[in-house]
C-alpha cells in the first residue's frame, strides 16, 4: 500500500482549506484518510504564524514509515525543517509553443519572400 502525505481541501466555495493527511494513494482527494498531520489556509498572509499548522512529531514519524510527501506538503516539511526539496527548473517551459514556432517561421520566411 503506498502511503501519501497530501491536501484534502475543506472549507466552502471560494474559500479553501486544506488539511494535512495521510492517506493511500489510491484514495479520493477528499475521501477516506489514515491520520490528519495539519493544516493549511491559503487564505491566510504569506508570514501568517497560522498559515500552515503541522505536527512535526507525526509528519517525522510517517515519513520514517515511507510516506510519500506530494510537492506542496514538500514545501511544508522543507520550510519545518523535516525534509529537503529540491529546488526544480525546467528552462524549456518559457519557450513558446509548436504552433507557434511554425507561425514565426513562416511569417519570417514570407518577409525574406518579400524583402528579396
Amino acid at each position: 500500500m503506498a502511503v501519501k502525505m497530501r491536501l484534502a481541501r475543506a472549507g466552502s466555495k471560494k474559500r479553501p482549506y486544506y488539511h494535512i493527511v495521510i492517506a493511500d494513494a489510491a484514495s479520493p482527494r477528499d475521501g477516506k484518510f489514515i491520520d490528519v498531520i495539519g493544516a493549511f489556509n491559503p487564505m491566510l498572509a504569506k508570514d501568517s504564524a497560522d498559515r500552515v499548522k503541522l505536527d512535526a512529531e507525526k509528519a517525522q514519524a510517517w515519513l520514517k514509515k515511507g510516506a510519500q510527501a506530494t510537492d506542496r506538503v514538500l514545501r511544508f516539511l522543507d520550510k519545518a525543517g523535516l525534509a529537503k526539496r529540491e529546488a526544480r527548473n525546467n528552462p524549456q517551459k518559457a519557450l513558446p509553443g509548436k504552433k507557434r514556432q511554425e507561425r514565426e517561421k513562416a511569417a519570417a520566411a514570407a518577409a525574406e519572400k518579400a524583402a528579396g
